[in-house]
């Protein structure tokens, strides 16, 4: 009673001050964010659209002063590094989403491993890419392309794990009961009909983790690393990659040429990542006004 009383003789003055100071905050840190992402993207766009030619999408890299110097080589070295990552990492987690939120939702191993999934979401990238380096670089002696695959699998797994068992668990139970009725066993129902109306979710939160280990580097620097070479060895030798050409020519390189070129890189990078996230925001505005 107390409390309620002073709530309501706090002066009506007091509390439009303090909803406005609030109000004011909320609305700098909005302004401040938006700020920074603008002013990184203008100065990418600035400093990397004029690089973007034919010889700079399809030529190799070379060392500087060469003519037709490139980076087709990383651009396809990344293609091969994040669709490995994407067929290691998203059947398992796809498969352990759907069996926490089926038969894992009042157990202790289930806790247990929901527990551990969000430790790894919290855990930093470079983790992924020291543990993989220890596990397969140092076992088979050479750093590979599919090692830093193995490494961003890592990173995506516990994403798509978690999208996949909250997207199941929307699902209204009357659904997945009425399929049991109708005499599906439950996998087939799981599988048939659960996923099925959720697909579109499933598809964001999938491409959401492959956008966010796209564009990782430290677990890259301890696997695939760098070279200057077309990934054919993609199993056996380093491999091209953007993130760590961008690191490598703009902070180990004293040639203005390579400077350059990184922020092309990073302006690849940075306007496929944006695109990616528009068409998930327009594919998913299209599905619920559908």
């Amino acid at each position: 009673m107390r409390e309620t009383d002073d709530c309501i003789r706090r002066p009506v003055f007091f509390r439009k001050l303090l909803n406005a100071v609030m109000w004011l905050l909320s609305a700098a840190g909005v302004a401040l964010a938006v700020f920074c992402m603008l002013w990184i993207l203008w100065s990418v766009i600035r400093n990397g659209a004029g690089v973007i030619g034919l010889d700079f999408l399809f030529c190799g890299s070379k060392p500087p002063g060469e003519p037709d110097n490139g980076v087709g080589n990383a651009i396809l070295g990344t293609v091969f590094i994040t669709l490995t990552a994407v067929v290691i990492g998203v059947p398992a987690a796809f498969a352990g989403g759907v069996g926490l939120a089926i038969y894992g939702q009042n157990s202790r191993i289930g806790n247990l491993i929901r527990f551990s999934v969000n430790v790894m979401m919290g855990l930093p990238s470079i983790l992924a890419g020291v543990f993989v380096y220890a596990l397969l670089v140092v076992t088979t002696g050479h750093r590979s392309g599919f090692a830093g695959s193995l490494s961003l699998a890592i990173i995506l797994f516990p994403v798509v794990m978690r999208t996949t068992e909250d997207m199941i668990l929307m699902v209204p139970a009357a659904v997945h009961e009425s399929s049991l009725a109708l005499g599906m066993t439950r996998a087939r129902s799981v599988l048939c009909i659960v996923c099925r109306s959720i697909k579109g979710g499933l598809a964001t939160g999938i491409l959401l983790a492959v956008a966010r280990t796209a564009g990782e580097t430290a677990p890259l620097l301890f696997t695939a690393l760098w070279s200057d070479a077309w990934p054919w060895h993609y199993f056996t030798q380093p491999t091209a990659n953007l993130p760590v050409l961008i690191n490598e020519y703009t902070t180990n390189s004293p040639s203005e040429e390579m400077h350059a070129m990184g922020w092309g890189a990073a302006f690849l990078i940075t306007i496929t990542l944006l695109l990616m996230n528009l068409a998930l925001r327009f594919i998913c505005r299209e599905k619920k006004h559908a």
